[in-house]
């Protein structure tokens, strides 16, 4: 059998719960001992959905998969990438959601390197276990903010309209068995699952939704994803409809399954603000 369509596997999450004394949660993500959540750890079965990618979608599940090969075969600088990648990325999030506006406003290249125990916006290790843990990238309140934050002049008149933030992520440089991203299916998380906490970061301090545990959640991924395929995850969505999920929470974790030869992971995402005007 392909590795790449082996059913399914178990992964390790790290789910959050409130500090005893009931202050509210927070965390710094340049320093992994300026926090005071709870950590909540649980070994599920995550399954691998290679070759039914289709029976999960965007609007339904919180995420979904795509084939997409980039012209953009560097990225070592963030010039390159800006210069190179952002205006590729942008036509691919418009043709996929059918929005019509679209600002990135930051990217991040995760390479995993054991040996490297430094924390910095340069450095961001998919392997660090204080990065691992379930969350959602944004709240309502906190998404409204980047959109002021980022386009204070366009902000009153494009919150008007449908707006979202969406994620966009791949691997870089080869396959990617080390430490993949999980995915809940939004369809199996209830609101009360939700932990709105405070991130600190420079030019914060912003706002995230650490995940509780529930038995409920089902979790997914893509094993052995290629650079020519890419996942959309939702951030957020104003849009209210019961059939239509609004966020996505996710992890990356260690696949036990994984090769042992694997080569270490290296991976680029790109966070959007998608219009609807």
């Amino acid at each position: 059998m392909d590795l790449k369509y082996e059913p399914s596997t178990t992964g390790v999450f790290h789910y959050y719960l409130p500090p005893l004394d009931g202050s509210r949660p927070y965390k710094n993500i340049n320093d992994r001992n300026d926090k005071n959540y709870i950590r909540d750890t649980h070994e599920v079965v995550v399954e691998n959905i290679r070759g039914n990618e289709s029976e999960f979608t965007l609007d339904v599940s919180g995420f979904q998969y795509y084939t997409h090969n980039s012209r953009c075969k560097s990225f070592n600088t963030d010039a390159e990438v800006r210069e190179n990648y952002y205006p590729e990325s942008i036509d691919v999030i418009k043709r996929l959601t059918g929005a019509s506006k679209v600002i990135l406003f930051d990217h991040t290249i995760r390479r995993h390197r054991p040996e490297d125990h430094e924390e910095s916006p340069e450095k961001r290790q998919p392997g660090n276990p204080f990065l691992v843990n379930v969350h959602v990238d944004q709240t309502p309140d906190s998404a409204v903010a980047r959109v002021y934050r980022h386009i204070p002049e366009e902000a009153d008149q494009l919150l008007k309209h449908r707006f979202q933030i969406l994620n966009l992520w791949r691997p870089i440089s080869h396959d990617t068995f080390d430490f993949p991203l999980g995915f809940i299916d939004t369809r199996t998380m209830n609101n009360s699952d939700l932990m709105p906490m405070t991130l600190k970061f420079p030019g914060g301090p912003g706002e995230t939704y650490g995940v509780k545990y529930n038995p409920a959640h089902k979790w997914i991924y893509l094993r052995g994803m290629a650079t020519d395929e890419i996942v959309l995850f939702k951030c957020y969505d104003t849009l209210q409809d019961n059939n239509i999920c609004t966020f996505n929470a996710h992890s990356a974790f260690v696949d036990p399954s994984a090769p042992r030869d694997s080569p270490l992971r290296e991976s680029i995402e790109l966070r959007a603000l998608v219009f609807y005007v």
